[in-house]
């Protein structure tokens, strides 16, 4: 086994016994309502929504712009059903922490829950929409968002915090301290929070949530011209995940938020899926103020990213997974088709005895660890391999990344920006045995694989190199098992930018280029991928050892506009184009197995455009956006279990083609100084516009399959694509109230590539016209998912307590408890009929994948009260 990584981290803060001061008399209701917005908003967010959860969509994407009522909006107001800006995947949208992009160069997105409990440290950001210039970047399509960490930017004086709730977590407490610059150049600011639930208190049952998290940054000023600040944090967590399920059983367990990864041991709770994830960071920034005219900064940030999620794994064995197909009800009789000739009499007493144990206890229809236990304790006793054992999938990262910007005022109505975007990534990914749940055996053999080849050959073996140990090597928990390898990746950009006002506009123009490399370094001979010599004797690394280097040369164009056409009215517009190299998390047809680059791998094009209007008077803020983008060229990387062959399919998608378009309303009605009403809406579509050329491997074989995916028409999915928002909100003597209505609707699940392979969807039919038999392709429609209303309120109050302000903020979501709601999910990767060993097709059966997909649903009522003190 491979020597890990490991790191300390050890952070102390130590608050100063002086007290700053705070005018008292400066404080406005506004600041309550801005308290409740992030407070909540930041709450609000799941893990799920964090891209934390393998089984749900990451969508995070914070555009906010305060010049626009619809982006200062939606992460506020639409959070509750993980809707995706313009229903883009968040690779499109960048996050900079002081100048320096902190996307991961693996995959192209931002890890928000890294960042999660530090709300104090966070709020301070600059966000653009996609066609606005800024300071730090050119904005991505799916807009650029910048955090100032910076020690002397961070409000003075302490803060404590203490909130209560029924979501994720339900208690949580920071205590804040800033000194601001003082007047021999210092200044400091930290913060430290912890987050809790246990399995009981937990708004998913079989969840839990523990994560401590911390903040400090350290800044000194040297004279007008030199600055320097480092900031660190991090926020060890473990968690346990949320499972989606199909609708019949939310309906055997009469709850919609029903969770198959727990169950019972010994009478007690514990989950199969445990996340622990730990990504300590360190940023280094220097502003160097060259004269009034430049200014220069350059940041440099490293982390190392600690992340595992448990999974539970059988093996020889029956599936432990109580939602498993074939423990349902509909598993015994076709409630689809009443007259299915399967439908027995039998067959409804059958349905009836399974309906009877699911809905007898609630430990039926969950995980039996005490059984799982009893089948390893027979395998010990016939000296067989564990029946059953949790493994930890491990992603970690050591991360390295270079920013720095040149800011130049031309003239007082002309700025030029050039920028430099440097970083390497190591991206570390195995499997180890977590528990053994009381096994004494396990070898690192693919079970899998056995049936098409026989027990003890060469193709068995995960890793040919424990056939020195004549295959009776044994591994234990902490032993790497299955999988290991390395993806490198180093990229550069640099852009630059010029904006300029001139009579009634103001424009900008701005250009990038860039490049990447990567590679995988695998450490396991995969017997199903083995190292081989050619014919000219040379080794090929085909799974073992480091694979040829990839690289791609990348860059783009992008412009803009906003005219002033008086009284108020303005338009803007933009268009732009770029190429994007691809992210090497797509870029291998099976990482797990071997060093295969996938073919036909290009650059991402991608092209948009948009067009706005905004009214601002004295009543009225208005903002009318159209909006249209394409990219093509695109790749897009499955893996998943595949029932029918027994084996994990890697799935890789190219010539990926898809339509973004929509269009976006936010107005805000002033009515007195107390009252106003805010309205906002978006109607958008994103369309796969192409069948995708298509390459798919099985873990069972190592061979590359060519086929063709009708998934022309499919849609993004687990985001509303229209949406709907009405909002009043009241202030008055330092109370603030607000009651919105929203309403989502068009909602799509995950499509399943497999079900739309080329050979899947093929038919013979005879034509009417000639007689003879034509192929005609019937492609299922894609599975949906469901919309409704939802209800939300909030109130705040302001108060003083010794001359300092305090406030209380209560934030209520889905009032009307509607978990009808669907917010993401997948359809089901299996056939409605059995395969047989040698491959053909089987029996019909009784169970139908096809109205079976896994749903999540929105949570029901929840509440979130926070009272914080300011001294």
């Amino acid at each position: 086994m491979r020597k890990k990584h490991q790191l300390l981290v050890l952070a102390l803060l130590t608050a100063p016994l002086c007290y700053a001061q705070t005018n008292t008399d400066t404080i406005a209701v506004s600041n309550v309502e801005e308290e409740i917005r992030q407070e909540s908003s930041s709450f609000v967010l799941s893990e799920s929504q964090l891209g934390e959860d393998d089984d749900q969509t990451v969508n995070v994407i914070q555009v906010g712009s305060a010049n626009n009522v619809y982006t200062s909006n939606i992460g506020y107001q639409w959070s509750p059903v993980r809707f995706k800006y313009r229903a883009y995947d968040s690779r499109y949208n960048d996050v900079y922490m002081n100048g320096v992009m902190v996307n991961n160069i693996e995959n192209g997105r931002f890890n928000f829950s890294t960042i999660g409990g530090m709300n104090d440290a966070t709020r301070n950001q600059d966000a653009s929409s996609p066609f606005e210039d800024n300071s730090f970047s050119i904005s991505n399509m799916g807009g650029s968002n910048n955090y100032n960490f910076r020690a002397s930017m961070q409000p003075a004086g302490h803060k404590v915090t203490l909130s209560g709730a029924n979501r994720n977590y339900t208690l949580r407490g920071m205590y804040t301290y800033g000194t601001g610059l003082t007047d021999k150049g210092w200044a400091f600011f930290g913060t430290v929070g912890y987050r809790w639930a246990n399995m009981q208190t937990a708004a998913v049952k079989g969840t839990f949530y523990n994560s401590l998290s911390y903040f400090l940054s350290l800044q000194k000023v040297f004279n007008d011209k030199h600055s320097l600040n480092l900031a660190t944090w991090g926020n060890p967590t473990e968690r346990a995940q949320q499972g989606a399920s199909t609708d019949e059983a939310y309906w055997l367990a009469n709850d919609r938020q029903y969770n198959p990864y727990w169950g019972y041991q010994n009478g007690k709770m514990r989950s199969s899926r445990v996340v622990n994830n730990f990504e300590p960071t360190a940023l280094l920034t220097w502003d160097y103020k060259i004269n009034d005219k430049m200014k220069l900064t350059t940041s440099l940030i490293g982390k190392y990213v600690m992340y595992s999620a448990t999974r539970l794994q059988y093996n020889d064995s029956r599936n432990p997974a109580p939602d498993y197909w074939k423990n349902f009800p509909s598993s015994q009789y076709d409630v689809w088709d009443i007259e299915n000739v399967q439908n027995w009499d039998y067959a409804m007493d059958a349905w009836q005895s399974s309906y009877d144990y699911w809905t007898r206890s609630d430990a039926n229809r969950q995980i039996n660890f005490d059984q799982l236990y009893a089948a390893n304790r027979t395998n010990n006793a016939l000296g067989k391999d564990a029946a059953y054992f949790i493994t930890a999938k491990h992603n970690d990262h050591l991360n390295l990344r270079l920013g720095s910007t040149f800011d130049y005022s031309i003239t007082q109505n002309t700025k030029w920006r050039v920028g430099l975007q440097l970083g390497t990534n190591k991206g570390m990914h195995y499997q180890t045995i977590n528990d053994m749940l009381g096994a004494r055996y396990l070898h690192n053999v693919n079970n899998y694989a056995i049936g098409t080849y026989l027990p003890g050959s060469d193709q068995s073996y995960y890793n040919l190199y424990d056939r020195l140990y004549g295959g009776n090597r044994m591994i234990g928990e902490g032993d790497t098992y299955g999988y290991d390898y390395d993806i490198t990746v180093r990229d550069f950009k640099a852009w630059t930018a010029l904006s300029w006002n001139r009579g009634i506009g103001h424009y900008f123009v701005s250009a990038k280029m860039g490049g990447t490399q990567m590679y995988r370094y695998g450490h396991m001979n995969n017997g199903i991928c083995p190292n081989y010599a050619d014919e000219n004797g040379r080794e090929v690394r085909f799974s073992y050892g480091r694979s040829r280097t990839a690289g791609f040369l990348d860059g783009g164009v992008k412009a803009g506009a906003t005219l002033n056409l008086g009284k108020g009215h303005g338009i803007a517009l933009g268009a732009g184009f770029e190429t994007r190299a691809p992210y090497a998390n797509t870029a291998f047809v099976s990482p797990e197995m071997n060093n295969n680059f996938v073919k036909n791998l290009y650059n991402e094009k991608v092209a948009s455009a948009e067009l706005g209007y905004r009214l601002n008077n004295n009543w009225l803020q208005l903002n009318v956006t159209g909006y249209f983008s394409r990219t093509f060229d695109g790749t897009e990387w499955q893996n998943f279990y595949f029932d029918d062959v027994n084996s994990f399919t890697y799935v890789s998608l190219t010539d990926v083609s898809k339509n973004f378009y929509g269009v976006e309303v936010g107005a805000k009605f002033k009515i007195n100084s107390s009252l106003d009403i805010t309205a906002m809406t978006t109607w958008s579509d994103n369309l796969y516009t192409n069948n995708s050329d298509c390459v798919y491997m099985l873990s069972t074989k190592g061979t590359e399959s060519h086929t063709t995916c009708y998934n022309k028409g499919m849609r993004e999915s687990g985001t509303p694509l229209s949406a709907y928002s009405l909002a009043v909100n009241y202030r008055i003597k330092r109370w603030y109230l607000s009651l919105i209505g929203n309403y989502y609707d068009r909602i799509y699940l995950s499509y399943s590539s497999c079900l739309r392979y080329k050979e899947n969807v093929a038919t013979q039919v005879e034509d009417p016209v000639t007689g003879q038999m034509i192929t005609t392709y019937e492609v299922p429609e894609q599975s949906p998912g469901k919309g409704g209303f939802m209800l939300d309120a909030s109130i705040g109050k302001q108060i003083f307590v010794a001359h300092h302000p305090m406030s209380i903020n209560l934030t209520l979501t889905n009032i009307l408890n509607n978990t009808g709601i669907c917010t993401g999910g997948y359809e089901q990767s299996r056939s409605n009929y059995s395969t047989n060993k040698n491959g053909t097709q089987g029996n019909q059966r009784v169970y139908d994948f096809r109205n079976s997909y896994k749903r999540f649903y929105a949570q029901g009522f929840n509440f979130m009260l926070n009272v914080n003190y300011r001294f």
